[in-house]
């Protein structure tokens, strides 16, 4: 599918409530299912992807893990806002863009890395989470994201320039997330003590993104 029909497929279900369309998609959202606005049982389990499943279902995208792009030339990304206490919206967390492998940093440039794959062509969906049982969550905004912006483009490759640096020079465990402005590389996966990290964008970058602030 090309980029341009599916942002305007999403477009289409802008306002609306995704926890409505993944219940037409059969998206799992808790298990035991829990319809939308109903209460959720204790001990349910919430299903952390079930938004971005849902617009993979809507853009029939099969589920993928892949560190290669969603469609080949373009990548997807769901954003999760929140409301904050005048009523305005917010990037609730940072985004995970791809899975750190330090033998591929130390080894390719910035742009034959797979950060800069999963950036320089991507379909932003911005959703707004209202509550922590995701009662409803109407799908805010849909846009695509270049790596385009020359300053933009310059400072991601200096966080990544950054870590890459570090990798050769004081080894994995000198990453920390306290690294980069726009770009960190983070720790990835269950509970403490895991080994595994991602880059992720901060906050500030995100709402970049989707055009809630500029940078």
């Amino acid at each position: 599918m090309e980029r341009a029909e599916a942002i305007a497929r999403l477009t289409k279900l802008a306002g609306q409530d995704l926890r409505v369309v993944a219940e037409q998609h059969g998206v799992t959202v808790w298990t035991p299912h829990v319809a939308p606005g109903d209460p959720v049982p204790a001990g349910a389990k919430l299903n952390k992807g079930w938004a971005g499943q849902t617009i993979e279902r809507v853009l029939d995208l099969p589920l993928n893990s892949s560190r290669a792009p969603n469609f080949g030339s373009w990548e997807l990304k769901i954003i999760p806002l929140k409301h904050l206490g005048d009523g305005s919206l917010a990037v609730k967390e940072t985004m995970a863009i791809t899975m750190l492998d330090p033998v591929e940093v130390e080894a390719k440039e910035f742009e034959q890395s797979h950060l800069y794959t999963k950036l320089r062509k991507a379909v932003v969906a911005a959703r707004v989470v209202e509550d922590r049982a995701e009662s409803r969550s109407l799908l805010y905004s849909v846009g695509a994201f270049d790596l385009d912006n020359p300053k933009i483009y310059k400072q991601v490759k200096a966080d990544y320039d950054l870590v890459r640096r570090a990798l050769r020079e004081e080894g994995f465990e000198a990453l920390t997330g306290a690294m980069g402005t726009l770009v960190q590389p983070r720790t990835k996966g269950p509970g403490h003590g895991s080994i595994s990290r991602a880059f992720y964008a901060r906050p500030a970058f995100v709402a970049h993104i989707i055009g809630l602030r500029s940078l």
